[in-house]
């Protein structure tokens, strides 16, 4: 399998099967370049690596993705993260840690998002 097609199984075992054919629906000229970048450095690379598990990888997101207030790539890797293991309690500990270490405001758009995701799920 080359790093691409690695990258695409990952996103498929993270995001979900729906995630991935919505996404390629949206695929055109434009965008292909991106999302063939994602597949190949951020999954296919970086994400299948040995050195640290996927649950590890997604709570990293996280914690970069509320310190960066990216909230729409932060309901993803939520939703990827419930994938992989994270536990409603660990999302609760990981986004108070945000509090401190990546300010107050980002942590509580973290604290929406994840209440959003977390409520879509009935997990709250």
């Amino acid at each position: 399998m080359d790093r691409i097609e690695t990258g695409r199984q990952i996103i498929k075992d993270l995001m979900g099967e729906d995630f991935l054919e919505k996404r390629d629906k949206n695929r055109n000229s434009f965008n292909a370049l991106i999302q063939d970048y994602s597949d190949d450095v951020c999954f296919g690379t970086v994400w299948s690596r040995p050195g640290i598990d996927r649950k590890t990888r997604s709570i990293l997101n996280i914690a970069m993705l509320v310190a960066l207030n990216r909230v729409n790539q932060l309901r993803t890797h939520i939703e990827g993260a419930l994938n992989n293991g994270c536990t409603v309690d660990e999302l609760r500990e990981i986004l108070l840690h945000c509090a401190v270490y990546a300010g107050l405001p980002s942590a509580v758009e973290g604290f929406k998002v994840a209440d959003e995701v977390l409520k879509a799920r009935g997990l709250v």
